[in-house]
């Protein structure tokens, strides 16, 4: 299982999240996987958050944001 960390400013902005394709900003990689993958969230205390996805799903996702980018 592989897993995506977000932690969020004060304001609810996203400043940091873990496997963000280059060239995508954090808060779109965020936007894109919460609107693809409700289901894959869980908040956590502190701020924070997990998405969880195999290692296939978050790889094709990946290719999916960045695809959309160029």
């Amino acid at each position: 299982m592989e897993m995506v960390h977000v932690v969020f400013s004060n304001d609810g902005s996203v400043k940091k999240i873990s496997g963000c394709p280059e060239g995508v900003g954090g808060q779109d990689w965020f936007n894109f996987l919460s609107r693809k993958t409700c289901d894959r969230y869980e908040s956590l205390s502190g701020g924070r958050g997990v998405f969880r996805f195999e290692k296939e799903e978050i790889e094709a996702l990946a290719g999916e944001v960045a695809g959309n980018r160029k």
